[in-house]
């Protein structure tokens, strides 16, 4: 199985500031929302630790314009490497000569000092969405291009996808554009068992005019599309497959099924072609395919309201938790908390769900990515408004949540963190404790410092 998902920011001097952290200790169980928020409330099992812990650091990178990180991950060297996009020409951001966004990938030490910073793109706007691991110790970023030259050599219309290899050292090795006339967006690549790879997202397939979807009879109607590409080792195309209905459906994730297939999630607003369990307005949905891309089954989960699934990973039972958003109180969701909430959901290898739990408070919560932890716990990023049920802190307009569950989806630990305006969690992994990344619009509080508009954001608490 492979690994995934997300970040962005470059060259100067971090910022470090000690944040306050709580922790609580209680089982959850609900709906989860997207965008701005991230929260649940009440828990079953309440017993929150009235002594906040604290953050080992916070701080923010960036420029004086927009910088901001989607994801990121563990080097072999210990080492983190965070990836995202910016506007800046200065700051942290060395190499860069126009204001355009570009893709962003800095390396920091896990005390957050800074080892190297790149940014990649042309004189379009360049956003990379997800970074991953490969077997020769380097990375695989994607996103979108609306590029044509620099650093992206095509282009198919107004956004493609854009999947860049870099090696241990950030140098660019090859770089691949996918797309049509339409905004067609990269939100995952991974490297395959085989040692290609897999990238995700969605297809404007009304813009394509029906292109994208290889070897698959019958015509697809939609104003969005699972699409799944397939690539060799040197970024060559192999497949492409897209799946969906007469609306807006978009993958944000992928895993490698141990079968050699994938498993793409994220959510449908459609109820037709293939889809054919809608539960609401919009729901989690689970699309597994084979190696050689043939539909295997899909899967709707939620409620009447708006759910949104974000990130997904794999368990050692070979199940799968996925994560995201609720603002349904029906349906599969069983113990709303607020306006929206995390919601936590397992199913095994055939679609049936396990299990689901909601964390949040009364206002709106939102879980962006998910990664394993130590026995068989697992870390989850994303954001909160609220400050009363799950959340027992909170700084300003919407602070970042990290959150820790047990293999039962039950809440261990809880930190939030950021300052009195907008401060927005995304990628998440664990390191002997949460480290999230995400942007900031503050410069109080936990957040000692702000470079520009909006900064880059590191956040690490040691378990």
């Amino acid at each position: 199985m492979l690994l995934k998902k997300t970040a962005i920011y470059l060259f100067t001097v971090m910022t470090v500031s000690v944040v306050s952290f709580s922790c609580s200790t209680e089982d959850p169980t609900a709906p989860t929302t997207t965008d701005d928020s991230v929260i649940d409330p009440a828990d079953d099992d309440p017993d929150p630790d009235p002594d906040p812990e604290p953050a080992d650091f916070v701080v923010t990178f960036g420029g004086s314009l927009e910088d901001s990180f989607s994801d990121i991950l563990r080097a072999t060297d210990g080492n983190y490497v965070l990836v995202g996009a910016t506007k800046s020409m200065d700051g942290d951001i060395v190499d860069k000569e126009t204001t355009d966004f570009d893709y962003w990938v800095l390396k920091v030490t896990p005390e957050g000092e800074k080892i190297w910073s790149k940014t990649y793109g042309g004189s379009g706007d360049d956003k990379a969405a997800s970074i991953s691991p490969t077997t020769d110790g380097g990375y695989i970023v994607s996103g979108y291009t609306s590029s044509n030259d620099g650093d992206v050599t095509g282009n198919g219309g107004f956004h493609d996808y854009w999947v860049v290899k870099l090696d241990v050292e950030g140098t660019l090795q090859w770089e691949q554009s996918f797309g049509f006339s339409g905004s067609d967006q990269a939100f995952q690549v991974i490297q395959t068992s085989d040692g290609g790879y897999f990238a995700t997202g969605y297809l404007d397939v009304s813009a394509s005019g029906g292109q994208g979807n290889d070897d698959r009879s019958g015509t697809r109607h939609g104003v969005g599309e699972f699409w799944g590409i397939r690539m060799d080792a040197s970024g060559a195309f192999l497949w492409r497959r897209y799946f969906g209905g007469t609306n807006n459906d978009r993958s944000y994730d992928v895993v490698q099924t141990s079968d050699g297939g994938f498993l793409m999630m994220g959510a449908s607003e459609s109820d037709d072609f293939d889809i054919t369990d809608s539960k609401g307005s919009y729901d989690y949905w689970a699309v597994r395919i084979t190696e050689s891309g043939d539909l295997l089954w899909t899967k709707s989960f939620g409620g009447s309201g708006i759910d949104v699934s974000y990130a997904i990973v794999p368990t050692s039972e070979g199940n799968y938790i996925a994560v995201g958003d609720a603002r349904s109180n029906d349906g599969d969701v069983g113990n709303p908390k607020g306006n929206a909430d995390v919601w936590i959901i397992s199913f095994d290898d055939s679609g049936t769900l396990l299990w689901e739990k909601s964390l949040g408070g009364s206002q709106f919560e939102t879980a962006r990515s998910i990664a394993p932890a130590e026995s068989g716990t697992f870390v989850i990023g994303g954001s909160t408004r609220s400050n009363d049920g799950d959340v027992s802190s909170k700084n300003g307009e919407n602070d970042v949540w990290m959150i820790t569950i047990d293999a039962a989806g039950n809440l261990l630990r809880q930190a939030s963190a950021g300052g009195s305006s907008l401060d927005l969690g995304n990628g998440i992994l664990y390191d002997n404790g949460m480290i999230l990344v995400g942007s900031t619009e503050s410069s109080d509080l936990d957040i000692s410092e702000n470079k520009g508009g909006i900064d880059g954001l590191l956040v690490k608490r040691i378990n």
